[in-house]
C-alpha cells in the first residue's frame, strides 16, 4: 500500500509529484527533485519545507508546531522521532525501539540542553527555504538525513530540536526488519568514518565547541556496538591482569558506567515501551547484532533500500 503514496495523496486533494530513476536512486535525489519542483513550478516559493515520510504518523497540531519554530528561529528543526511497535512484537523489537528513543530523544535533548547542533532522524523535518534551497540533497546515501545535519551544522545552520512528536512503527517481517537494521547500524558506522573527522576539523578551524561536542557525540557508535566494544575491551584487560590491574578497574568502571546510564535512560524514559525483565535480554539482542558487524567489514550496504513495512 505504501508504493500507492502518491495516488492516495492526490485521492486526499493533494498535489503530488513522482520521480522515476533506476540509476540515480535514493531519499536524497527524492528530496532535491521536490525542491527543485518548487522553485521551477512559477508560482511563490515557500517559507518552510517540511519533510515528512510517507509512513509516518503526524497531528496536525505538531505539523504547525514544527513550521511555527523553524520559521521564528530561521533554523533547520528536527521533530521528535520516534519508533512504535508492532502487534506482536518480540524482545528484539522491543529493544530496538528502546534504542531508538535513546538516540533519537533522550541523547538529542542531552546535546539540545547543551545548545549544540543535533543530528536528522529522517522525517518530521523543517527547514526555511533559504537555508535548504542552497544545500545540495542530491545523494544516494543510505542515512542522507545525517549527512544533511552535519553539512548545515558545518555551515552554521544548526538542526534544533522539536516536541513535536512524528512516530513510525518497526518493520515487521523478519527480512524487511533485518534489511533495516542493517541500513541504520552501517550508515551510522559510515558516518563516524567519513563525517566525525570533517566535524573535529572545522571545530578547530572556526574555533566552534559545539561542533567538537557534536563530533563527540557522532563518535557514539550503536548500542549494541558499543556493549560488544566494551567487552571486547574488559575481555582484554582480565587476560593480561597479571600484567597489572589498572586496565581491568578502568575497563570494569566504564561497564558500570554504561550499564548506569542505560538504566537511568530506562527509568526515565522507556519504562512504557520496555519491561525491566525485557530490558535485561540486551546480550541476546547484541548476539542478534553481530552478524551486522561483521557484513561492515565484509560486504559494507552503500546503496540506499526501501524498508517493506507491509
Amino acid at each position: 500500500m505504501l508504493h500507492d503514496t502518491a495516488q492516495i495523496a492526490r485521492d486526499m486533494g493533494a498535489r503530488a509529484i513522482e520521480r522515476f530513476d533506476n540509476e540515480r536512486r535514493g531519499k536524497g535525489f527524492a528530496m532535491d527533485h521536490g525542491l527543485r519542483y518548487l522553485e521551477q513550478r512559477g508560482q511563490e516559493l515557500p517559507d518552510v519545507v517540511v519533510f515528512l515520510d510517507a509512513d509516518c504518523l503526524v497531528t496536525v497540531e505538531a505539523l504547525m508546531l514544527l513550521v511555527d519554530q523553524a520559521a521564528q528561529t530561521q533554523k533547520p528543526v528536527q521533530s521528535t522521532y520516534l519508533m512504535n511497535l508492532p502487534q506482536g512484537s518480540g524482545p528484539n523489537q522491543q529493544v530496538s525501539a528502546f534504542a531508538f528513543l535513546v538516540k533519537n530523544w533522550v541523547r538529542l535533548r542531552g546535546l539540545s540542553a547543551l545548545g549544540c547542533p543535533i543530528v536528522l532522524t529522517g522525517s518530521g523535518m523543517a527547514f526555511p527555504w533559504s537555508i535548504i534551497a542552497p544545500m545540495d540533497l542530491a545523494s544516494g546515501a543510505i542515512v542522507e538525513d545525517m549527512k544533511l545535519g552535519i553539512d548545515l551544522a558545518i555551515a552554521r545552520h544548526p538542526v534544533t530540536l522539536s516536541p513535536a512528536q512524528v512516530t513510525s512503527t518497526l518493520a515487521q517481517k523478519s527480512k524487511a526488519a533485518a534489511a533495516q537494521r542493517t541500513r541504520w547500524e552501517h550508515g551510522h558506522m559510515q558516518s563516524i568514518l567519513t563525517y566525525a573527522p570533517q566535524l573535529l576539523r572545522a571545530g578547530l578551524m572556526q574555533g566552534r565547541i559545539d561542533l567538537l561536542v557534536f563530533a563527540l557525540d557522532l563518535c557514539i557508535p550503536p548500542l549494541s556496538l558499543l556493549v560488544m566494544m566494551w567487552m571486547g575491551m574488559f575481555s582484554l584487560s582480565a587476560a593480561f591482569v597479571s600484567v597489572g590491574t589498572m586496565p581491568l578497574m578502568i575497563s570494569a568502571g566504564a561497564g558500570a558506567a554504561l550499564m548506569l546510564a542505560i538504566v537511568i535512560a530506562w527509568a526515565g524514559y522507556g519504562r512504557s515501551l520496555i519491561s525491566l525483565n525485557q530490558l535485561v535480554q540486551i546480550p541476546f539482542y547484541i548476539l542478534g547484532k553481530v552478524p551486522v558487524y561483521f557484513k561492515f567489514i565484509s560486504d559494507r550496504q552503500q546503496a540506499w533500500n526501501r524498508t517493506d513495512r507491509a
